[in-house]
């Protein structure tokens, strides 16, 4: 099976009060699970970070075989493509926790970058959370 995920981080100050929005569907695009989840202060970039890894933990629950993650931070997908260094420590523990899990995935990754426009369902997750200060899940 292959599922197309959407992973959104938001962060009000950088750092501030951050939450993340993820949407995992199927071929047909059927919602197959999604989450959004206050992660307290934090960067815009780590919170997109945490959201990618909350789309690998929740992949793991599924049969999935290949998984394309759309993300509209152009940082953290040039980050994992290689194009730029991670310079940020907190970053760089968070990339590697990210490499590791991928080199031990059952799935093939693909990750690619989208405009924000795109991204809307995993936003609206992330903000919602961030709004209501708890994570919520369907």
């Amino acid at each position: 099976m292959t599922i197309h995920a959407y992973t959104d981080g938001a962060s009000r100050g950088n750092p501030g009060e951050s939450a993340i929005g993820v949407v995992l569907k199927d071929e047909q695009g059927n919602v197959i699970r999604c989450i959004g989840r206050y992660i307290g202060t934090a960067t815009n970039n780590m919170a997109e970070y945490t959201a990618l890894l909350a789309c690998l933990a929740m992949v793991q629950e599924t049969k999935c075989r290949h998984l394309i993650v759309y993300t509209d931070s152009e940082l953290m997908a040039r980050q994992l493509s290689g194009q730029y260094r991670v310079k940020d420590s907190r970053l760089k523990t968070m990339f590697r926790e990210i490499q590791e899990k991928l080199d031990a995935a059952a799935y093939t990754f693909e990750l690619r970058q989208i405009a924000r426009d795109q991204n809307s369902e995993a936003d609206v997750l992330a903000n919602r959370s961030l709004n209501l200060k708890r994570s919520i899940e369907t």
